[in-house]
């Protein structure tokens, strides 16, 4: 699974959402310009004290990385989705983009993918979810479907007799 974080401002998002990918064995990726510095004393300040076995890149820009990974296996998170996320069949390798922290993701890129924009439901009286909430909550509903489909192939599978 890939994590992209679209122009992220908050370093304490970025690190735990980093130690979410550790957890859920995800690569993040990073989209320029963040909001934040990346060496090393910046980094530990965040508390991405994780990040010397986490798998992440950073790239200057969104043409870049949509040249890295499959886009038509790319699901767009947007607080004005119609979709809602769980009702996607995530599959191993999936993109799963997050907008930044104040402006989310740009409309060119929901416009361009809108048949993949998918949303978690919220009450109205929240304005959005914190990115590094909604990345958890997200990622581990990909990683569920998985393992519940995996479950499933074993149970399915004839025992074997050798």
């Amino acid at each position: 699974m890939h994590i992209v974080l679209y122009e992220p401002e908050i370093p304490q998002n970025t690190g735990n959402i980093g130690r979410t990918c550790l957890a859920l064995g995800a690569k993040l990726w990073l989209v320029r310009p963040l909001g934040f510095r990346l060496d090393e004393h910046h980094r530990r300040r965040a508390g991405l004290d994780y990040w010397e076995q986490l798998v992440w890149q950073d790239v200057p820009n969104w043409e870049t990385i949509s040249k890295s990974l499959e886009r038509q296996r790319t699901w767009l998170f947007s607080k004005t989705a119609t979709i809602n996320y769980t009702d996607v069949a995530y599959r191993p390798g999936d993109t799963l983009v997050f907008g930044s922290e104040s402006k989310g993701l740009p409309r060119s890129l929901l416009e361009e993918g809108a048949d993949r924009v998918v949303g978690i439901p919220m009450r109205d009286a929240v304005r959005s979810l914190n990115l590094s909430s909604a990345v958890a909550v997200a990622g581990y509903e990909a990683w569920r479907q998985w393992r519940e489909r995996d479950h499933e192939a074993e149970v399915a599978r004839p025992p074997d007799t050798t």
